[in-house]
């Protein structure tokens, strides 16, 4: 059928990406007297931004040979650039492995499927570079599939281009060329890379900020797992230009979270978690500057739906200790209100296992914490009811032997400025109890009972 002259009927899906609009955001702090307007990304088709990288990706690998008929796409994704490849690939005849991280949400792995494509669930938890990461797995997966292509967002030119000549361009001309600051969280690079780029051309003055999640390699903290999905890495990607990146602010994933909650109930803009980055950095910019003359611009990436189990569920929020303030107090309060404080209980590295046995027993305590029998402050380690049962089963009389035949590692320390919500996430985690200390001297021990007792009462 041919498209009659002066339709508005488009061939295909993949026309409807980009031409996303820029919404102000009034609402969400009031009395900001820096205003700050979003680019809603999750109008693309796909719903995300990652349809323009997609789309952009598949293009030049055909025009460059990569990519032949009935192909198949091999691809590390959070799940965004895997649905728009999936979306893609199902109008032009190609097979999708989407192989993601296993921190992702059921939904995006059910979207995922939906579209055709397949998945690969591989450990979070890993070096990039071990065979078990899903990068390390998308290579395999490649090289072993006869026709596989990888489009590798993370080191492919076509993603920060996709944005330099479409989201950018679009933005500039969306905000009256009036951007002051551009605020974007950093994934593989290529939207703050492409983005900050062509606005830099525009004007010099321009800031490009990243927003990070507290745990990745780009604003230089300890790198170390986090919860936010889809941005922030472990490794420094292709995509991203450094040097268009003007500077960084750290956010955590508690801050992420609480602040996509505040955008879709004040604003009415149902977003990810990354997108609660983004804001919550926005905003601190914003009460940086205070300037009713700058114009800050933020991007959404995705919408709130892949979330819907996590970020937008209570009782996942309240589990992770993101909903509130679990407690409210310190652990050195909680310690200090416990209706029965009892000084804290150790052996010394040189007693036997019958003497941590003889504790346990007289105090109604499951573990007894060792100490350095030259230092009686440094803990080396815990003997638990459970640990000396399995080794009197494989040693019996082991009662006389010295504890370090039964060491187990020791318990998490917080001082007792910390907040009582840190002694929560640690015993919900696996922690058997937390050891308080006070500038290095032990105070008490706080187990999980402690912990009920205070959030019920």
């Amino acid at each position: 059928m041919t498209t009659p002259a002066g339709s508005q009927i488009r061939d295909s899906v993949l026309e409807l990406i980009g031409e996303t609009p820029l919404v102000r955001l009034s609402r969400l702090e009031p009395d900001l007297r820096t205003p700050l307007v979003a680019k809603v990304e999750f109008l693309n088709p796909g719903g995300s931004i990652k349809d323009r990288v997609a789309a952009a990706m598949i293009e030049a690998a055909e025009r460059d040979g990569l990519l032949a008929p009935g192909g198949t796409l091999v691809e590390p994704t959070s799940g965004n650039t895997g649905l728009g490849l999936a979306m893609a690939a199902a109008l032009r005849g190609y097979r999708v492995i989407a192989v993601m991280p296993d921190k992702m949400s059921r939904e995006k792995i059910d979207t995922l499927r939906a579209f055709g494509a397949e998945v690969v669930v591989c450990p979070t938890a890993v070096d990039p570079d071990s065979p078990q990461s899903y990068y390390r797995v998308a290579d395999r997966l490649t090289d072993e599939i006869d026709g596989a292509f990888q489009p590798n967002q993370y080191f492919n030119r076509a993603n920060p281009e996709a944005h330099y000549s479409s989201t950018g361009p679009e933005l500039w001309a969306q905000s009256g060329g009036r951007v002051t600051h551009l605020v974007v969280a950093v994934g593989t690079g290529g939207t703050i890379s492409g983005v900050g780029r062509y606005l830099k051309e525009q004007s010099s003055a321009i800031e490009v900020i990243g927003a990070d999640p507290e745990g990745s390699i780009y604003s230089g903290g300890p790198v170390h797992p986090y919860r936010v999905e889809g941005i922030g890495e472990d490794f420094w990607p292709g995509s991203l230009d450094r040097e268009v990146v003007d500077r960084y602010v750290t956010v955590s994933d508690r801050d992420s979270f609480n602040a996509a909650r505040r955008l879709v109930a004040r604003e009415g803009l149902f977003a990810g978690g990354s997108t609660g980055t983004a804001i919550w950095a926005s905003l601190i910019v914003a009460r940086e500057l205070d300037d009713p003359d700058a114009l800050i611009a933020t991007i959404i990436p995705d919408g709130g739906r892949p979330y819907v189990s996590k970020v937008f569920n209570d009782a996942w929020m309240r589990e992770h200790g993101y909903l509130g303030d679990a407690v409210g107090q310190t652990v050195g309060e909680l310690l200090g209100g416990r209706a029965k404080p009892a000084p804290i209980l150790t052996v010394s590295s040189h007693d036997e296992v019958g003497r941590a046995l003889e504790l346990m027993r007289a105090h109604g305590v499951s573990q007894v914490p060792v100490v350095s029998a030259e230092d009686e402050h440094a803990f080396v380690g815990t003997v638990s009811e459970r640990g000396l049962l399995w080794a009197s089963a494989d040693h019996p009389g082991i009662l006389g032997e010295p504890v370090t035949e039964v060491l187990e590692p020791p318990l998490a320390e917080l001082s007792v400025g910390d907040s009582a919500d840190d002694a929560v996430r640690l015993l919900r985690d696996g922690a058997r109890a937390v050891i308080v200390v006070d500038d290095g001297h032990p105070l008490g021990v706080l187990t999980a009972v402690d912990l009920v007792e205070a959030l019920n009462r």
